[in-house]
């Protein structure tokens, strides 16, 4: 892997947030900052790395549903 002690910084805080936002360890948008990024610029780089952008509890959205 050829990059600078700050790139290689700046990909392993993409990484490590993107594993905690995968893991629902933490929200898209504190996944973000510890990325470095705004939201938007976030979600553009989990498209890119094929990481669902949006996170669905399913037994959340059954107690929601049932509620009416």
């Amino acid at each position: 892997m050829k990059t600078s002690p700050a790139g290689f910084t700046r990909e392993l805080r993409l990484a490590a947030a993107m594993f905690w936002y995968q893991q629902g360890q933490v929200s898209q948008e504190k996944a973000a900052q510890i990325a470095g990024l705004d939201r938007t610029d976030f979600i553009m780089a989990l498209a890119r790395e094929r990481v669902e952008a949006f996170q669905v509890d399913f037994d959340d959205l059954e107690r929601e549903l049932a509620r009416g």
